[in-house]
Parts: C-alpha cells; sequence; structure tokens
C-alpha cells in the first residue's frame, strides 16, 4: 500500500473533521468520506465524471484497492454510477435507472413501460411561513420560509397520487409553478440542474387512511375509499432533510412495491 503514516492521519482527520466515522474506522470508509464531502461540496456534479480510481488513490495517498472499495459502497447507494470503459460518475436522477428510485408504486401488471410516464397537474404552488410540524422535518424555524406544492400524478389519464410537497424556500428560490409544470423531467432532476440539490436517500412512513372530501375529489373516488398515505422526508448530502412529501396513493391498480435486504 502507498500510504505514509502522516498521510494516513491526515485522512483520518479530515473524515471526522466531515462528521464521519471515527479514526480506527477502516481506511476505505475514511476514503469513502471524503469523497463523499468532494460530492457535497459540489466537486463534481450530478451526471459529471469523477476522477479515475488512479488518479484518486495518488490524491489521498492511498491503495487503488482502497479507493476500489470506497467507489463500491457509493455506487451501492447509488450516489455515484460505472460505466463500463467510460469511468465512474456522479449519480443523477436523471438516470433512466434511478429516475423514480423513491416511488414504490407499480402496476399490478408489472409493466412500467406500458403504463409510460405520470401525467403531472399543478394544483397549488405558493411560498410561506413553515408551520411547525414543517419546521421540525425540514431543520427549520418557523420563521423560515418554505415552499409549498400540491399536484397530481395521473397514469393514463387516471388521477392515482395526490402530493403535498413542502421544500426549504432559501436552496429553492426561484422554483414557480410553472417551472415545474414544464420540466418534462422528474422532479428531482429539476432540483439537481436548476438548484444545485441532490436527494440522496429517503425515508418513508405508511398507513392506511381514508379519502376525505378534498382528496377524494381531486383523485376521481368516492368520499371514504381506502388510500395508502405515505409520508417520505429525502436527504441531500450529510443527511440534511430537503423535502417532506406526503403522498395519498390510489391502489385500485397499482401496489407499494420495497426490496429488503
Amino acid at each position: 500500500m502507498a500510504t505514509t503514516s502522516s498521510s494516513l492521519t491526515d485522512t483520518a482527520t479530515a473524515a471526522n473533521e466531515a462528521g464521519a466515522a471515527p479514526a480506527f474506522s477502516p481506511l476505505y470508509q475514511q476514503i469513502k468520506v471524503l469523497i463523499l464531502q468532494s460530492l457535497q461540496e459540489g466537486e463534481w456534479k450530478p451526471g459529471e465524471l469523477i476522477p479515475s480510481e488512479m488518479d484518486l488513490a495518488a490524491r489521498f495517498r492511498v491503495s487503488q484497492g482502497t479507493v476500489r472499495k470506497a467507489i463500491d459502497e457509493l455506487a451501492a447507494d447509488n450516489l455515484v454510477m460505472r460505466r463500463q470503459g467510460k469511468g465512474t460518475f456522479v449519480g443523477t436522477h436523471a438516470e433512466q435507472q434511478v429516475q423514480y428510485r423513491f416511488l414504490r408504486l407499480m402496476p399490478d401488471s408489472g409493466d412500467t413501460h406500458n403504463e409510460g410516464p405520470a401525467e403531472r397537474q399543478i394544483i397549488d404552488c405558493k411560498r410561506l411561513r413553515a408551520p411547525a410540524d414543517i419546521a421540525r422535518a425540514l431543520a427549520l424555524r418557523t420563521s423560515d420560509a418554505v415552499l409549498q406544492l400540491r399536484r397530481v400524478l395521473a397514469f393514463q389519464s387516471v388521477p392515482t397520487i395526490l402530493e403535498d410537497v413542502w421544500l426549504p424556500g432559501g436552496p429553492f428560490k426561484g422554483l414557480t409553478a410553472d417551472r415545474l409544470a414544464s420540466y418534462r423531467g422528474p422532479m428531482y432532476a429539476l432540483f439537481e440542474t436548476e438548484f444545485g440539490v441532490r436527494m440522496v436517500r429517503a425515508e418513508e412512513k405508511i398507513r392506511a387512511v381514508a379519502a376525505d372530501a378534498a382528496s377524494a375529489e381531486l383523485l376521481k373516488v368516492p368520499v371514504g375509499e381506502p388510500l395508502l398515505s405515505v409520508e417520505r422526508t429525502a436527504y441531500t448530502y450529510n443527511d440534511q432533510p430537503m423535502e417532506l412529501r406526503r403522498g395519498l396513493y390510489r391502489t385500485c391498480k397499482h401496489h407499494y412495491k420495497n426490496e429488503l435486504s
């Protein structure tokens, strides 16, 4: 291994300062943290090629195998993507295979290609002071501004998902209903390209609810219809919450699919 004791100490110290694993963690974990820090700071943008394993090994003064193991873990988390013969690229929600990786609603037929992309209708988009529960979820103060969005997603012209989305006002300054309605790709890709915010992981709470009058009208179901309520908090790098999304899902022709390992 091409690592000196001084470079190893520097790496461990930097990892600790980044809020990462302690100095006694494996070296590849410390390198993973340093690469993650560069991603967080925007050194390499979503979709961009990152330096080769050899270049990163020279930069951090470690072996190429150590860098490879760190990148393996980042790839497993969809933070970077390897392309055969081309190199390793920063993960992006614009990639076809991960565009909707946080959306777990699948057609009962199993044929997502036949269903086509979701048709989106923006119901409301406004800026307001963060309500207390939203402020807590997004680690904001109640005096901070948030953007609140309500939209309906339809598949094959059938309204299927009603979503209320809250975003911190600062990072998403300038986001409007017109921009959301005109953008053809997934919302998270828009966040990346125009606002420099990448959602890297999410947590969800799921429960069964009955449709109230407002949701029944928008989803075109009877009042009292069983719906799946999904509350998702999405995080960018360093576990910073950047979105709270509350969705009501019709499941008459769809089901919620998750993979456990």
